[in-house]
C-alpha cells in the first residue's frame, strides 16, 4: 500500500517503547513518524538525537513524535535509554509498518544489495490526513525542515 498526501494516513497498532500505540489514539494531535535503518548505528543515532534535542518545540506545536525501525522492543528500549529519547520508538520486525509506508528499498551495502529501510519521515495532521512526506532523507537539517512544516499546519 502506499501513500498519498492529503489522503488518510494508513491505520497501525504496533508495539513500542511506551506499549502499544494506535494511530488512532493520537487523532487530534499531529503526528511526525520517522522511518531510520537501524538502532545505536551512526546516521540514525544523530537523526534520533536531533529530534530529541527539538522535542520541546515539538511538543510546543502540538505534535508528537515516533521512531520506527525493524528492531526489537529490547533493543529500542536500550537505545531509547541510552540516547534519553524523550518519545516512544515502534518495534516492526515483521515490516509490518514499513509496509504499509512503503519505505522498504533495496540498497548497496559493502557492495551487495541488502533490502532495508529508506530513511523516511512522514508528518500526519490531527484528522489522521498525511500532509507531507519526506523520503531518502539525509539527517543534516531535517528535524528543522519537519518541524517548520509541523509549525506551517497550524
Amino acid at each position: 500500500m502506499s501513500t498519498a498526501i492529503g489522503r488518510a494516513a494508513p491505520a497501525f497498532t504496533a508495539p513500542s517503547t511506551d506499549g502499544d500505540i494506535s494511530l488512532k489514539d493520537l487523532k487530534g494531535r499531529v503526528v511526525v513518524m520517522y522511518f531510520y535503518p537501524r538502532d545505536n548505528t551512526p546516521g540514525c543515532t544523530t537523526e534520533g538525537q536531533n529530534f530529541r534535542d527539538r522535542y520541546a518545540e515539538f511538543q510546543a506545536a502540538g505534535a508528537e513524535i515516533l521512531g520506527v525501525s525493524r528492531d526489537t522492543l529490547a533493543s529500542h528500549q536500550k537505545f531509547k535509554e541510552k540516547q534519553g529519547f524523550p518519545f516512544p520508538l515502534l518495534a516492526d520486525p515483521d515490516e509490518t509498518l514499513c509496509e504499509l509506508y512503503g519505505v522498504m528499498k533495496m540498497k548497496n551495502m559493502y557492495g551487495k544489495q541488502v533490502r532495508g529501510i529508506e530513511r523516511s519521515t512522514f508528518l500526519i495532521d490531527a484528522q489522521g490526513k498525511l500532509r507531507q512526506e519526506w523520503r531518502g532523507v539525509k539527517v543534516p537539517g531535517h528535524v528543522d525542515a519537519v518541524l517548520e512544516a509541523v509549525r506551517g499546519l497550524a
